[in-house]
């Protein structure tokens, strides 16, 4: 009886003390994909082979749609995409800035350069920072390779 005790002590505190240790930092797809609420923006990066850059050391950062942003495309315009690698990939890429910024570096300016090329425009709305117009519903989810910021809305670069 007393080992039996002393066994189930031993096991409460291992638990307890297992919730005291953080978790291991996560890079930019591995938060992505831990978060649930990405499936489509990880199935087209899957599709358009960009896996191994967003675990890649970057720095960077990723204004990244949730699956409810992507509902809101039009079904044609995702099919489209899914045909198009290079099409895909560069509305991907417009999502990415090639350095680290958190919300504090966005307020500081007004515009800046994708990987895709062309420079997305950052506001404000009633208190909320926007990229292009869609919302940062969360910001600053730190990475070790980056910056993710979660935003309601898909990005398209202009033609």
């Amino acid at each position: 009886m007393r080992t039996r005790l002393l066994l189930v002590a031993f096991v409460a505190l291992v638990v307890g003390l297992a919730g005291l240790v953080p978790a291991q930092p996560k890079d930019i797809w591995d938060a992505a994909v831990a978060a649930g609420s990405f499936k489509s923006l990880a199935k087209l990066l899957t599709d358009a082979d960009l896996i191994t850059v967003m675990k890649g050391p970057g720095p960077y950062t990723v204004f990244a749609p949730t699956d409810e942003a992507f509902a809101k495309v039009p079904q044609d315009v995702l099919a489209g995409l899914a045909k198009d690698r290079a099409k895909l990939q560069e509305v991907l890429k417009y999502h990415v800035l090639t350095s680290k910024w958190a919300t504090d570096d966005i307020k500081l300016v007004k515009q800046t350069g994708t990987v895709q090329g062309k420079p997305v425009t950052f506001g404000a709305t009633g208190g909320t920072l926007t990229v292009n117009g869609a919302k940062i519903v969360k910001p600053n989810v730190d990475c070790t390779n980056g910056m993710i910021h979660v935003i309601d809305a898909v990005l398209l670069p202009p033609q």
